[in-house]
C-alpha cells in the first residue's frame, strides 16, 4: 500500500470527516450566468471563527435574467453560515465620491438572490458585504503543533459556505483575494502574490491576484505561521515554493523540494505549466491532497523527513493540468480528473523509478477496482452516485488509471501521448489565457481518435460505460501430437463479452490472443512443452481472475 501511495493515501484521507457538512443543496450552475471575476476581500481574526467578508463579483448574462442567483448558505441551527449585511452597485458613470445603488437581496435555501435582471450581454458588478462563522468550507482549527490556522477547503462544492460564487466546476473566473490576518500569520492564495503591507492594531493585509482563471471548487487562501521556502522557477517568473509549519521547517522543505522536478516533467510532457506559480502547502485540508491552483494543500502528515509523499506531489501537481486546466463538464466525468493525476502519477514514478514500478503499482490498482466492484458495480462515467464526495472511490482512481493504462497499450506511446497534448490543447488554458470548455469523456475519445487515427468507441463503450470488468478463467494444455499449446479464455462475468487483447508470455515468447466471446480456443505453435505460461504477463489487462 504505501508504495502505491498516491491513490490509497488518497482515497484513505480524501474522504471528509465526521465534521464536514452535509452534501451542497445546489450542484447544478446559475444558467446563464458567467462569472468573469471575483474580488474577495477577508478579515481573519484570532479572537473569533466569525469573518467579515466583502465580494466584487463581476459577471455576464449569457441569457435574458430576471434575477442573479448565487450559491451562499445562511445561518444554520448551529448559528452557523453567512449573513448579507448589504448588496450594492456602483450608478453608470459614478465618481469616486458618489454612493452606490443598493440592491434588493434574500437568503434562502443556500441561494443568493439579487433582484438585479440582465439582458443578453450585459455585465454587472455587485459588491456584497457579509459575516459569519463557517459551517465548512473554511477550515478554522489548530494545526499538530496547536497554532491556529486557516485553510479553504472548497472541493466539491464547499466554497458556498465562505465565499458568494456560482459554485460549480463549469463557471471559471479569476480571482482576487484581499486577506487581513493578525501578523503573525503569513498568508497564500491563488495567483500572484500583489502586495503585503503592515495595518494598525498589529495586523497585516496580504493580495493575491489570479490572472488565470480557475473553477471556485479551487479558489482558496491558507493562513499559518508558515516557514516559506523558493525551491526554484520552472521558467523565469514562476516560482515552486514550499510553505510549511514554521516547526516543520526542514523536514518540510525537504519533503516539498521535490515538486520542482515533478511539476517540470509534466510541463515538459503536456504543455507549460499554466499558473503564475506552484506553492506546495502543508495544511488542514481533509483530504489528503487538494489540488488548489497554483497553491496546492496537503495533509499536515505529509511533511516527514523521508519524502515518502512523493506520490501525493506528483497526483496533486497532474491535477494543475488536468482537473484544474482541463475541466470535467460534470461531476459523472470525474475520472478525467482523479483517473489522469492518478495514472499520469505513475507514469512519473515509471520514468523515475522504471517499468517494474508501474508494472507492480498497476497490479495493485487492479486489486482494488475489482474488490469495489464487487461490491459496487458502477459504471466509470458515474450518473447513478448523487452525492458527489461518495464518488472518492477506486472508480474514478484507480479504475479511471486503469483505462489510461490501456488505452495506451492500443494506441501506442506516441499517439497516447499525443493524444493527451490535444485533449489538453483544446479544454485546457488558451493561447490567449482564457479556459477552454469544459470536456466530456466523448472529448477525450476524440482527442484520442484523432491522435491514433483508431475508431474507439467500442473500447470507450466498454470500459466506461460498463459496471463491470472481464472475469477471466484461463486453461492451457500442451498437444504434444500437433505441438501446440491449446489455450482456452472463458468470460465468466454475467454480462456480455468484452473484446480485448491478451498477451500470453509462453516460454519466454510472447502472444497476443484477440479475445471477443464469451469461450475462445487458441492453439499456439510451440516445438516443445513450454516450461511457463503466464497471462497478461506486462500487467496490461484491467481483469478479474475466476476461481
Amino acid at each position: 500500500m504505501r508504495r502505491f501511495v498516491a491513490m490509497p493515501l488518497l482515497l484513505a484521507a480524501l474522504a471528509p470527516t465526521a465534521s464536514a457538512q452535509p452534501a451542497p443543496l445546489r450542484r447544478t450552475p446559475s444558467p446563464g450566468l458567467d462569472v468573469l471575476h471575483y474580488a474577495f476581500r477577508i478579515a481573519l481574526y484570532d479572537t473569533s471563527d466569525r469573518i467579515e467578508g466583502t465580494a466584487t463579483v463581476t459577471a455576464a448574462a449569457t441569457q435574458s435574467l430576471s434575477e442573479i442567483v448565487l450559491d451562499l448558505v445562511g445561518v444554520g441551527a448551529d448559528g452557523k453560515g453567512m449573513t448579507v449585511t448589504g448588496v450594492s452597485e456602483p450608478f453608470d458613470g459614478c465618481s469616486a465620491a458618489c454612493s452606490p445603488s443598493p440592491v434588493r437581496f434574500a437568503q434562502r435555501d443556500g441561494l443568493l438572490v439579487l433582484d438585479r435582471p440582465l439582458a443578453v450581454g450585459d455585465t454587472v458588478a455587485l459588491t456584497i458585504a457579509y459575516t459569519g462563522v463557517p459551517a465548512d468550507g473554511l477550515v478554522i482549527s489548530r494545526n499538530r503543533h496547536r497554532d491556529r490556522t486557516f485553510f479553504g477547503d472548497n472541493w466539491p462544492m464547499r466554497a458556498r459556505y465562505w465565499l458568494p460564487t456560482n459554485d460549480h466546476l463549469t463557471d471559471k473566473a479569476t480571482v482576487t483575494f484581499d486577506v487581513s490576518a493578525p501578523s503573525g500569520y503569513r498568508v497564500v492564495a491563488n495567483g500572484r502574490r500583489v502586495s503585503a503591507e503592515a495595518l494598525p492594531s498589529n495586523r497585516l493585509r496580504t493580495v493575491y491576484r489570479s490572472d488565470v482563471p480557475i473553477p471556485p471548487k479551487v479558489m482558496v487562501i491558507g493562513a499559518a505561521p508558515f516557514a516559506v521556502q523558493t525551491v526554484g522557477e520552472l521558467r523565469p517568473g514562476v516560482p515552486v515554493e514550499s510553505w510549511v509549519f514554521r516547526q516543520d521547517s526542514t523536514a518540510g522543505f525537504f519533503d516539498y523540494a521535490l515538486a520542482l522536478p515533478i511539476a517540470a516533467y509534466f510541463d515538459s510532457l503536456i504543455a507549460p505549466y499554466p499558473y503564475e506559480k506552484l506553492a506546495n502547502v502543508q495544511s488542514k485540508t481533509i483530504y489528503g491532497g487538494m489540488e488548489n491552483s497554483g497553491a496546492i494543500f496537503y495533509h499536515e502528515g505529509s511533511v516527514t523527513g523521508d519524502r515518502s509523499s512523493e506520490s501525493l506531489l506528483a497526483h496533486e501537481i497532474a491535477h494543475q493540468w488536468f482537473g484544474d486546466g482541463a475541466t470535467e463538464a460534470d461531476w459523472p466525468h470525474l475520472w478525467l480528473s482523479e483517473g489522469f493525476a492518478t495514472y499520469l502519477t505513475e507514469v512519473y514514478l515509471e520514468r523515475r523509478y522504471g517499468t517494474p514500478r508501474l508494472r507492480e503499482n498497476m497490479a495493485q490498482a487492479r486489486e482494488q477496482v475489482v474488490g469495489f466492484l464487487r461490491q459496487t458495480p458502477l459504471p466509470l462515467v458515474d450518473t447513478v452516485t448523487a452525492n458527489v464526495s461518495e464518488m472518492l472511490t477506486a472508480n474514478p482512481y484507480q479504475r479511471g488509471a486503469w483505462v489510461l493504462h490501456m488505452l495506451r497499450q492500443r494506441v501506442g506511446d506516441g499517439a497516447f501521448f499525443d493524444g493527451l497534448r490535444r485533449y489538453y490543447a483544446a479544454h485546457g488554458y488558451q493561447p490567449d489565457g482564457t479556459a477552454g470548455p469544459n470536456a466530456t469523456t466523448d472529448d477525450f475519445r476524440r482527442a484520442m481518435e484523432a491522435s491514433s487515427g483508431q475508431n474507439l468507441r467500442t473500447f470507450f463503450d466498454q470500459w466506461t460505460r460498463r459496471s463491470d470488468v472481464p472475469r477471466l478463467a484461463t486453461t492451457h494444455r500442451y498437444d504434444a501430437r500437433r505441438r501446440q499449446l491449446v489455450v482456452t479464455v472463458h468470460q465468466t462475468q454475467p454480462g456480455a463479452p468484452f473484446a480485448f487483447p491478451l498477451a500470453v508470455d509462453v516460454g519466454g515468447s510472447r502472444r497476443t490472443l484477440d479475445v471477443r466471446q464469451r469461450r475462445q480456443t487458441f492453439r499456439i505453435p510451440t516445438r516443445t512443452r513450454p516450461a511457463t505460461v503466464v497471462f497478461d504477463p506486462d500487467t496490461a489487462l484491467l481483469f478479474e481472475a475466476a476461481p
